[in-house]
Formats: C-alpha cells, sequence, structure tokens
C-alpha cells in the first residue's frame, strides 16, 4: 500500500514542507529505491519482492512524479532540492544512512546522496550525468518524445495499444529491452504516470547542466548498465568508472534503461551484492 510522509526541506525561500508518496515492505537494513524522471515507484515492483526478503525495502515518488505532490512554488527541481530533500524524507521515516539504488535520474540522485554522506552504499543503474553534451541531447530529446506521447495519447488508444506486445514496444521500447514482457495495466500507468508528472519540465531543464564529476570515496559503489540501454548508451559507464574509480562497474547483459522489468534477477543479484560489500568499509 502507497503511504504519504511531509517532511520540513530548506530551500532558497526559506523552510517549506515536500510531501511524498512512498511503498515499504520487508525488514532489516533499510533499502531506499530511487526512479527515473517521468516514471514512479511502481518501476520498482518487479525487484520488491525479493529485496524484501532481506531488507526493510522503501521505494519512493520523487517530488512532482508518480503520486508525490510537486515541490512547493519556486522552490528549484534541481540537485541541491533534491538530495537534502531525500536526506529529510530519510529523517521523517526513522531511517539512518540506507543504501540506496537509483535509476536513471534516481542513478543521479544515489551518486549525490553517496558523495554527502547520507547513505552505506550506492547502486547506480545507467545514472544519468555521465553524458557528452551530444548524448544529453539526444536523451532529452527522446525523453520530450515521449512525454509528448504521453500528453496526446487517447486513454481509448493507450489501452487499446496496452494489450498488445507490438502495442507495448511501441510505447516502451525506449526503455525496457522487453518491452513486450510488460503487463497491458503496467504499461498504462507508468504512461499515465509520465503525462501527469508535474515535475517532468522542470527537472528536465535543471538537468541540462547537469554533469557527475566528483568520486564517492569510502563506501560500495556500483554502476551497472543495460547492455541495451537505448537512452543512455552503454559507454557513459565508462566515464563513470573513470570518475568513480573504486567502483564496481557492470554490464547487465541483455537489459534496456529501466533493467528492473527485463531481468529483475539480475538486478537483484548486482544491489545484494554491493550491500553486502558494506562489510569492510566503515558505515
Amino acid at each position: 500500500m502507497t503511504a504519504t510522509v511531509s517532511f520540513p526541506i530548506e530551500s532558497p525561500l526559506g523552510p517549506r514542507t515536500a510531501t511524498v508518496a512512498y511503498e515499504r515492505k520487508g525488514a532489516g537494513t533499510p533499502l531506499l529505491l530511487l526512479h527515473g524522471i517521468g516514471h514512479h515507484l511502481q518501476a520498482w515492483h518487479p525487484v520488491t519482492d525479493i529485496l524484501a526478503a532481506e531488507h526493510d525495502v522503501i521505494a519512493v515518488d520523487l517530488p512532482g512524479f508518480g503520486a508525490s505532490e510537486p515541490l512547493p512554488e519556486g522552490v528549484p527541481y534541481d540537485l541541491g532540492t533534491f538530495v537534502p530533500a531525500l536526506g529529510a524524507l530519510c529523517t521523517a521515516l526513522g531511517v539512518e544512512r540506507p543504501h540506496v539504488v537509483g535509476n536513471s535520474l534516481g542513478g543521479l540522485l544515489a551518486l549525490e546522496m553517496g558523495r554527502s554522506g547520507l547513505v552505506r552504499s550506492v547502486t547506480a543503474l545507467s545514472p544519468a550525468g555521465f553524458w557528452t553534451e551530444a548524448e544529453r541531447k539526444y536523451a532529452f530529446a527522446t525523453l520530450r518524445a515521449m512525454r509528448i506521447g504521453a500528453l496526446t495519447l487517447p486513454p481509448t488508444t493507450l489501452e487499446r495499444l496496452s494489450r498488445s506486445a507490438a502495442g507495448r514496444t511501441a510505447l516502451t521500447g525506449t526503455i525496457y529491452a522487453h518491452p513486450a514482457r510488460r503487463a497491458p495495466e503496467a504499461v498504462v500507468a507508468e504512461t499515465l504516470a509520465l503525462r501527469e508528472a508535474t515535475g517532468f519540465e522542470e527537472t528536465l531543464a535543471a538537468g541540462r547542466t547537469v554533469r557527475f564529476t566528483s568520486d564517492v570515496p569510502g563506501l560500495p559503489v556500483t554502476i551497472a548498465w543495460g547492455s541495451r540501454d537505448r537512452l543512455l548508451l552503454p559507454r557513459q559507464g565508462v566515464r563513470a568508472k573513470r570518475t568513480v574509480p573504486d567502483a564496481r562497474l557492470v554490464r547487465l547483459r541483455g537489459c534496456g534503461h529501466v533493467p528492473m522489468n527485463d531481468d529483475p534477477a539480475l538486478v537483484c543479484r548486482v544491489v545484494l551484492d554491493t550491500v553486502r560489500a558494506t562489510t569492510g568499509h566503515s558505515a
């Protein structure tokens, strides 16, 4: 069941309140899951139960996405807001330094949380921020095209397309290597989430100048890239490894940009291996 929590955040305008939707299950060391731009926490459903067998798993809708409220008016959708806000969210949920797993935008946020000392380990799946300018423009143009499609597609057409493998491929083939495996209702829900994402435009605009250029020392970091990622091309993983030299770089064979549905078992193995690597690191 999805719940909500409200908590104070700092902003250029002074203290404000954010309200975030989340799902929480399992017990053990906390594990925070962060989705990508235009997506929602349900992106993690293929792996949540497996991870919850060992961990207190918290999947969140980022502010302005999914069922979370938009940020208060005038508060920027940038890293300077998101990262402290996620730290404040953890405090509100009674969680101290969780392990964090993020995909795309969520992967960038996970790495920034690691750099800020907010987490115990980082698993970043195709994280944003390691692009060249040409690669960034390509990715942003693709995301905008997906958003326009989601905004303009009549609901009856969306429902009809979701019922066929070819239709699911047309709707989600950019982000999945195996879009036909998606359940029709999941495809409808994620297309609607993209349509209704109030934070999409401002988050994308803030990303124009984003590059991740700092190391993340002192904790286990895994950077994993789908071999069939069509949005953020796999060669960006090599740049990520140069930037975070102690990170483990993993190739997710046969996976697309959002790998959790393409190969749930592989993604869970990568996550759990990273978490277990905290033994021997300062926690």
